[in-house]
């Protein structure tokens, strides 16, 4: 049988060693932590959006930071301290502008195929992940920024997406515990939202019963590649190994740039840092107060999202500091506000800060498919929508892996359609 080894368990690895699994290969999944999901897929704003998959690349996002660059509360912050690899990634990511409104329908043509994928996957397997499928609301409080709204509306129903604009006394109707004064807003009802940690969890156990290999607690040290095998030495606790794979799948978020690196591939995901509280709802006052609705705030860069009856998780922000996780206090505080803000009626004394590491490519566009070398294939760098694209993109290299097995004379293995492949016809 053939034999894939998978680098990274978070939501895009899992998925991918799951699709790939879908095709019969025997699959290995390395992570470093001992468990699933403990880095970028811990504590995500939870939103599976379409409706959000506008990338960044625009003159108007590069005047904000350079706006905010001395601003230590403001959405999108950037250390201006020097390093080569920030300043080439900004000169790339400048250079995509053109790729603008292509890079925008194109994403959100992936994201509504990624969303039936990760319900099928749900479902198949028989796990919860604290799903609410009531839609999204963007709200508005700046003309401009709705003018703007409206302007992406166009790219998105391009690629496919229905969003509606909706008046401030429509969005109340949609979410009657918002508070607070709008111009207006857009609601989108085929999004939705879940527990990603809860998610990649419940797949890894799903995986692992069907048979993969979880490398938990496992350091990759080595990556050796020549005619006949991909060779990977790891350790754990203490203790090296050497294993042949067949093929390689590098799923390692902001580590990607450097497994890349030893694979001769350039893989320039840059960490781009987000933050999130969980508040928790201890109280029936705090649950009633708290939206089951999902809101995005386009101006605060703020997106929600209601995880069961006792957790609401509020996450945002952009920050260019290098490989940095420190939590801080002026990066969690707006998102503290913003809850009072809108939500005056929850109690935010038990607010959880998180931070992690978002690995985005400069044209903010995931990196999927083969590397300079036949054996050596790439699902990483999906930036803000790892959670929503992780699907597509892991049957989109399950189907690259699969195709360059057929092509090269390998065991290709053969058989009925996979059912993620199914739900996403």
């Amino acid at each position: 049988m053939t034999r894939i080894a998978v680098i990274g368990a978070g939501i895009t690895g899992v998925t991918t060693a799951s699709s790939l699994m879908d095709r019969g290969y025997e699959v290995t999944l390395f992570d470093r932590n001992r468990y699933a999901a403990m880095q970028t897929s811990f504590a995500n704003g939870g939103q599976l959006s379409a409706s959000n998959a506008e990338i960044w690349n625009r003159w108007s996002t590069v005047f904000k930071g350079m706006k905010w660059m001395m601003t230590r509360g403001a959405p999108l912050l950037v250390n201006p301290k020097p390093s080569w690899h920030k300043y080439s990634w900004m000169a790339e990511f400048v250079a995509s502008i053109p790729q603008y409104r292509a890079n925008t329908v194109q994403t959100t043509r992936m994201a509504i195929a990624a969303r039936g994928l990760l319900k099928e996957k749900a479902a198949r397997h028989g796990f919860d992940f604290d799903c609410e499928d009531r839609g999204i609301l963007h709200i508005f409080t700046d003309k401009a920024e709705f003018d703007h709204a409206t302007e992406v509306n166009r790219l998105l129903a391009e690629g496919g997406l229905r969003r509606r604009a909706v008046t401030p006394v429509e969005m109340r109707a949609i979410e009657p515990a918002l508070s607070g004064t709008f111009h207006g807003g857009y609601y989108v009802e085929s999004d939705f939202t879940g527990d990603i940690h809860r998610y990649t969890t419940g797949l890894a156990r799903a995986i692992e019963a069907q048979g993969a290999q979880l490398r938990f607690g496992t350091d990759v040290e080595a990556i050796r590649v020549d005619r006949n095998a991909v060779n990977i030495t790891s350790s754990r606790n203490h203790e090296s190994m050497t294993e042949a794979f067949d093929a390689i799948v590098v799923c390692a978020g902001v580590e990607s740039r450097a497994f890349g690196a030893q694979l001769r591939d350039r893989v320039n995901v840059y960490p781009v840092k987000g933050y999130s509280i969980t508040v928790r709802l201890d109280d029936e006052e705090s649950q009633r107060a708290a939206p089951w609705i999902s809101l995005l705030d386009d101006q605060a860069k703020v997106v929600t999202s209601r995880l069961g009856k006792d957790r609401f998780r509020i996450a945002g922000t952009a920050e260019f500091n290098g490989y940095n996780l420190d939590i801080r206090d002026d990066r969690i505080r707006p998102l503290v506000k913003w809850c009072e803000r809108f939500f005056p009626g929850v109690s935010t004394e038990h607010a959880i800060p998180w931070a992690g590491l978002r690995p985005m490519m400069p044209n903010m566009m995931p990196k999927v498919g083969q590397g300079r070398r036949e054996r050596v294939f790439y699902n990483t760098g999906h930036g803000h929508l790892g959670w929503t694209l992780s699907a597509v993109t892991a049957e989109m290299v399950a189907e690259t892996v699969a195709a360059s097995r057929t092509v090269n004379g390998a065991a290709a293995v053969r058989g009925a359609t996979p059912p993620a492949q199914r739900a996403a016809a």
